[in-house]
């Protein structure tokens, strides 16, 4: 005989996360620029030139791009949020539409919560390995 059917509520937790948490990226994302501008200053060995040139324009930049991601981690909250409900009887989710909110270095990561994972202040612009 076959098993009971177990509901998966991946898609619907992950979407209902992104949609609550991607505010706290969007204010965080100067200091997650700031120490991504420090760690890429200490680590890339580039030269003098660089290393004076590149501050400012680059924290601006990085900031930006930071800021862009948090939003599109909301956005794609949204959009896993229909899927999430749909599948939510269902032994069945779906991959995550924007991987870097679940694979990329975080300043808060915390699992404290059953059923919720407090993750903010990604680190969008440093690939995760």
């Amino acid at each position: 005989l076959p098993g009971p059917a177990q509901a998966d509520a991946s898609t619907l937790k992950r979407s209902m996360e992104n949609l609550t948490l991607f505010p706290f990226d969007v204010l965080m994302s100067p200091v997650v620029a700031g120490k991504t501008l420090v760690t890429n200053l200490r680590d890339i060995d580039d030269s003098p030139a660089v290393k004076i040139a590149y501050p400012i324009p680059g924290y601006i930049w990085l900031t930006g791009v930071q800021i862009g991601a948090g939003v599109l981690r909301g956005v794609t909250g949204a959009f896993e949020l229909l899927p999430g409900l749909i599948l939510l009887p269902f032994d069945a989710s779906m991959d995550p539409l924007f991987d870097p909110a679940d694979e990329n270095e975080a300043i808060v990561d915390w699992d404290g919560i059953p059923f919720y994972h407090v993750r903010f202040g990604i680190d969008y612009t440093t690939a995760a390995y």
